[in-house]
């Protein structure tokens, strides 16, 4: 993906009415420590568009960030943060359970999980949650980084084992600080959103005119 255009164009709170965008959609939903905002810093190729902080919870809204004007990325609010009363998850999940029915451009959710730790019980209720609302999540498993190479292949098998996923979802490891996994996130999107690579390539080729 050549990113030309970066913006958040759109942010929604909990009494918000949901945006009925034009162009496709995809979402990015994870826990409050994660590490949800530095990877869709990563994706944008920006610094700080999406605020990261060492306080977690700060994404309290869904935001829409228009890539191109031809899709947006979506960060949905983070889960689990033990501060925020139980009323105030309440109020997240119901605008997060309102966007995966309302949206009608959202294409795939991503959902991110630390892979230095077996998925927690938030982790699976969100997974599960979001199969319910009939998407196939994929896993992007987050700090990377932050293990041995030798040691990644344990932890994605810890991830697959610990959410119990439907066979043939992908686990994708992801490190903020050294990019790994982010063009093969990009590539999986842009496949989801825009179809096969070479479907694509072969539309901006001059072709043949056809028979009817």
């Amino acid at each position: 993906m050549v990113i030309k255009h970066v913006a958040l164009d759109i942010v929604c709170g909990i009494t918000s009415k949901l945006p009925q965008n034009e162009v496709p959609e995809i979402a990015f939903a994870g826990k409050s420590n994660v590490g949800k905002s530095s990877l869709i810093n990563a994706l944008m190729n920006r610094k700080a568009l999406a605020r990261t902080s060492s306080s977690p919870g700060k994404t309290q809204t869904i935001n829409f960030y228009n890539i191109n004007h031809e899709m947006f990325l979506v960060d949905l609010p983070g889960y689990g943060y033990a501060k925020v009363s139980q009323s105030v998850k309440e109020q997240w999940g119901k605008l997060i359970e309102r966007y995966l029915h309302e949206s009608k451009q959202l294409k795939a959710v991503f959902l991110l999980i630390d892979i230095r730790h077996d998925p927690s019980a938030n982790d699976k209720i969100m997974y599960d949650w979001i199969v319910h609302n009939g998407y196939k999540p994929i896993i992007i498993a987050t700090k990377a980084d932050k293990l041995k190479r030798s040691q990644i292949p344990k932890h994605v098998k810890a991830v697959k084992e610990g959410l119990k996923l439907l066979p043939g979802t992908k686990v994708i490891p992801f490190s903020a600080q050294t990019k790994q996994g982010r063009e093969e996130i990009w590539a999986l999107a842009e496949e989801l959103l825009f179809g096969p690579k070479e479907d694509r390539s072969e539309g901006e080729k001059e072709k043949p005119c056809s028979k009817e």
